[in-house]
């Protein structure tokens, strides 16, 4: 016997929330020490197509800065104004120096991206803040393993169920029904998770070579892993928000961006022959600082096409050894192995129980159909409960 698929699937959505930290360092652990070299990914940006992106919204973003600390809409309107009014050779001068204020700043996160990222946040954040994310990921990557640990009760029950008939034939003793069911239902659970994860190695006996089943889908998990990872977890939308909201790293881009917005205000003041204060020129790189996040759309597909991270996670997924592969579902199972185990061993010694009161007259078919459904449906209930007061 084995859980009915729904109960089943409930617990993996009520242990995944609540392990979903610990999950979710282990798996961000393993993503940047073997699949994932966040400095090597980012080297693959071009500075100039960045800059060939970005740099026409810099105006913008200027516009916008004075709007906000002019303190009438007329003066608001004299960036364009004056910019607009200068000789052609001083505006390709200034576009010049616009393009290359993006692009020396682009190659200065590229050096310092492990300053400014942190990839572990990122995905912790991500995760947390959507308990479901998770469960999500692993059901996507492990929906085989689910199916064949629902599915593989009807024969490995039946194999059992065998051995259980032989042993009521020798041994007549009316609770016979209910200790066999109790041990098929734990044998069931039992064999059937040994099959997903065991052995870990291909192991040859005789003509026949055997792994785990889920060992034997590295390269269909690997690409179902990297497809959900760089498409729902790690998108240039997602890096851009943590490295402009994380604490642990706001500090240090902050303090880059200012210094190279500090240089380009200076060289485009110098050019109307004044320099601006200190004060002024801090208020400016705070004002764009706030509105950057505005103006990085234009990046985002490009981003996204260039880092490359759903081949270079697929590719290296599909390279891990079986030991290390097996760590990337694995845990799951761990955790709720236990559970899923004694369920099944219960669900045998309920299944048992009512046969042994059909067979002895104590209670016939309806009725043990109708106490069945009522186990089962205070088993949902007890489920939905204790998922709603994890969500809360």
């Amino acid at each position: 016997f084995l859980l009915p698929r729904d109960e089943s699937f409930c617990l993996f959505e009520i242990k995944v929330p609540c392990k979903t930290r610990v999950m979710s360092e282990a798996m961000v652990t393993m993503v940047t020490t073997q699949l994932l070299n966040i400095e090597e990914v980012f080297k693959r940006l071009d500075p100039k197509v960045v800059a060939n992106l970005l740099s026409p919204e810099v105006p913008k973003l200027i516009q916008s800065i004075a709007d906000d600390m002019s303190p009438t809409a007329k003066l608001s309107t004299l960036p364009r104004a004056i910019f607009f009014s200068l000789p052609l050779k001083a505006i390709s001068i200034m576009t010049s120096m616009n393009h290359k204020f993006v692009h020396d700043f682009t190659v200065g996160m590229q050096d310092n991206i492990g300053a400014l990222l942190n990839v572990k946040n990122c995905v912790i954040h991500q995760m947390m803040q959507d308990r479901k994310l998770l469960g999500q990921l692993f059901r996507k990557c492990g929906q085989a393993e689910l199916d064949f640990l629902t599915n593989s009760g009807l024969w490995f029950g039946f194999i059992l169920g065998l051995i259980q008939m032989v042993v009521a034939l020798f041994w007549e003793n009316p609770w016979a029904l209910s200790i066999g069911g109790t041990i098929v239902g734990l044998a069931t659970n039992w064999l059937a998770l040994k099959w997903i994860f065991e052995p870990v190695n291909p192991t040859k006996i005789g003509p026949f070579i055997l792994q785990g089943q889920f060992l034997r889908r590295q390269k269909a998990v690997a690409a179902e892993f990297s497809d959900f990872f760089a498409n729902n977890v790690l998108t240039s939308e997602k890096l851009w928000q943590s490295i402009l909201n994380d604490p642990s790293s706001k500090p240090s881009f902050d303090g880059l961006f200012t210094k190279h917005i500090k240089k380009f205000a200076c060289l485009l003041s110098g050019g109307f022959g004044f320099r601006p204060g200190n004060k002024l020129l801090s208020e400016v790189s705070t004002n764009a600082i706030t509105k950057l996040p505005n103006h990085l759309h234009v990046l985002h597909p490009y981003v996204d096409k260039t880092l490359q991270l759903q081949t270079t996670l697929r590719s290296q997924m599909e390279k891990m050894s079986s030991a290390k592969f097996e760590r990337v579902l694995h845990p799951i199972f761990e955790e709720d192995e236990l559970t899923l185990i004694l369920a099944g061993g219960f669900l045998g010694f309920l299944a048992g129980l009512i046969q042994q009161g059909i067979e002895t007259g104590g209670l016939n078919i309806p009725d043990a159909v109708k106490w069945f459904r009522g186990k089962v449906t205070r088993m949902k209930n007890l489920i939905r409960r204790e998922r709603e007061a994890d969500e809360k």
